[in-house]
Parts: structure tokens; sequence; C-alpha cells
């Protein structure tokens, strides 16, 4: 099993708690040991198998840090078939590169977000989480920042979680080695928040070629700091599809990237906090619930648009995304050439089954 999320969702936690009631025989090791390492990186049948040996379950929390482990485990579940392995990471890109061929058709893959309000309806009715809502528009989900009831210490550490902890994963890449312009990237995004996004335009604006910046937005995006959602396409010629949208996945980190914590009285961007919220909460329900679906906003170059997009089961399903409720009929491009899709407005009125 193979767990992905950001770094502070509470992947260590969940194993340690896992493992408490687990009644296995395990060892739990972290991907910085020096020595774990070395036994994964040798690709030595012998020294793997004696590290696992009389162990039923083997852990290995921040498994992106060891060079080629899928190679390593893939030694370890061929020669002891019975052996149970868990292997955390907070950075997809390097653990799928590497554990993905080699453990192909041996794993599971579980993606761990930041607390979803589909979770929290296990402690709090609906009336409840909805008096909570400008506080998660705010300061979003990270498990420390929903718990702890100061304002003040809800903005330290969503600092510390973007200074410390994102932007560690992403630093320690061989070929990003500034962290100004990764950060000056992120603030032009969060302010760019819902809108189609021009990788050249970027670039001009932070002195770097429309390639690094593709790059970054890759790395990003694989580091669970950023969500790519492309445009629907149906080769109708009046359909925009080249650009995408990015969305962060935790609203807090994005008013830490901007440093604006101002409640919702004394913002201008309640529209594009709500947009944000609504489309990472259905993500994190989609994940849990498993609901297939091929996600995508849809868009015309008369200025036609729909915020969300599903594709299930043969079908497209348009949610318009607002934070007050207003009497819009579907755009008329969108009913004249998807004649059997749904259309729906999701506002502060039903917003609640949209995502929990």
């Amino acid at each position: 099993m193979v767990i992905y999320g950001p770094r502070q969702v509470g992947k260590t936690t969940l194993l340690k708690d896992f493992l408490a009631d687990s009644g296995l025989k395990y060892r739990m090791d972290s991907g910085e040991d020096v020595r774990v390492q070395e036994v994964f990186e040798s690709g030595d049948f012998s020294k793997i198998l004696e590290y696992a040996k009389g162990y039923e379950l083997i852990v290995i929390d921040e498994a992106q840090k060891i060079k080629n482990v899928g190679q390593g485990l893939k030694i370890l579940v061929d020669q002891m078939p019975n052996i149970k392995v868990i292997a955390t990471g907070s950075s997809s890109f390097d653990l799928a590169g590497q554990i993905g061929e080699p453990l192909t058709g041996r794993k599971i893959t579980l993606t761990l977000f930041p607390i979803s309000q589909l979770e929290l309806k296990k402690l709090y009715n609906d009336f409840e989480l909805k008096q909570k809502l400008e506080g998660f528009l705010v300061f979003g989900g990270y498990p420390e920042i929903v718990s702890s009831g100061d304002i003040g210490e809800k903005k330290r550490l969503l600092g510390e979680i973007v200074g410390s902890y994102l932007l560690k994963d992403i630093l320690e890449l061989d070929k990003v080695k500034n962290s100004k312009i990764i950060l000056d990237l992120l603030r032009l995004l969060a302010f760019q928040l819902g809108n189609q996004v021009s990788l050249s335009e970027i670039g001009r604006q932070l002195g770097i070629d429309y390639k690094t910046v593709a790059r970054y937005l890759d790395i990003l995006e694989k580091t669970f700091v950023l969500y790519n959602l492309r445009g629907l396409s149906r080769n109708l010629r009046k359909e925009v599809t080249q650009k995408s949208k990015y969305y962060f996945f935790d609203n807090g980190v994005r008013n830490a990237v901007i440093s604006n914590f101002n409640f919702l009285d004394l913002r201008d961007d309640v529209g594009k906090l709500w947009e944000n919220y609504l489309i990472m909460e259905r993500i994190r329900k989609q994940g849990y619930e498993k609901i297939y679906s091929n996600n995508y906003f849809w868009r015309t170059w008369d200025g036609q648009e729909i915020d969300w997009v599903e594709e299930r089961g043969g079908k497209l399903y348009g949610y318009e995304l607002k934070w007050k409720a207003k009497d819009k009929k579907p755009p008329k491009e969108w009913t004249k050439n998807y004649q059997n899709s749904e259309y729906e407005i999701i506002s502060q009125d039903n917003y609640f089954d949209f995502i929990a």
C-alpha cells in the first residue's frame, strides 16, 4: 500500500494509530534514515531479506527519500510473498516514478488530503459545520489548523507549513534552487485563482521561460500544493481548451502565500476562496467515496463558461460555483451542444451535499 499526501496532513499519525491496533509484528522506519536507504538502494537480495526477516509488516515513512525504492520493495514482496508493506510519501512525483513501474499490479494507492468536511461530519452536524465555514475558507483544513482554537497560532502554523514543509520538498529537487521564484509563482497563481493561466505571461512576469514555468507547475502539482484543472474539449471550434486553471490544495496555504488572513467582510476575493474550497472538497469526496470522474472547466471564446464539469458514466454534469445564489440559466452553447447534460448552481444554500 502506498499512501501519498502533502506534508503535515497526518500520514505518520494515521500510520501509528493503525499500527497500535494492527496485531501484526511490524517494523517502522523512515526513508530519511541513511541505514534504511543503504539497504533498499543496494538491490542486494540477502541484505533486503535480512532487514525484513521475522516481520509480518514493513512500514517506510517518507519513502521517496530512498532512490529506486520501488526496486527494493519489489524484491521484498517477490521474495517474501506473505509480507505486507506500507510506504508513505509527501512527493508523489518521486514516489510514483520510483514505485509505479516496478510494483505494477502489486500495490494499492491512497491519497490523504487535509481534513475534509466529509470526515468532520462524524464530529459535527451540518449546522455546526456551516457555522465554521468562514474558518475553513480563510484557514483551510490542515489537522493542526483545524484543532487550534487560536487565530494567531493558526497563522503561525500556516506560515510554517508553507515555508518549512511544502517548500522543503520542492527545494530538495536537483533542478530547483530558487525559493523566491517558487514563492513568486505561487503568489501570481494565488491572485489568478479560478482564471486560465498563460505560461508565457507568467514567464514574462517572473523573468523565466515558459518551459521552466511548466516544470515548476508540474512539481507544485505533484507535491500536492496545486491542482491542475484542464478545459473540456469535444473539438467544438468555440471551446477554449489550451490553458489550465490552478487551484490550491488548501485554502489556508493559498492565503498564507499572499499573507492575507482577513475575514470575509474585509476581503474582495470571497468568490475565489469559495470556488477553491468547493473544488478541493469535491475532489476529496470523489477520492474517499470512490466517485470516478474526469474533471474539467468549460469555456468558450465568447466568454460562456462553467466552473466545474464532471464526466461520469458517459454523461456531463456542469456546476457553477457561486458564493451567492443567482437564478442563472445554463450557457446557451452548453445546452445546445451537450443536450443530455446536467447543470446546477452550487451556492451557500445547497453546497453541503456537493462536498459531504
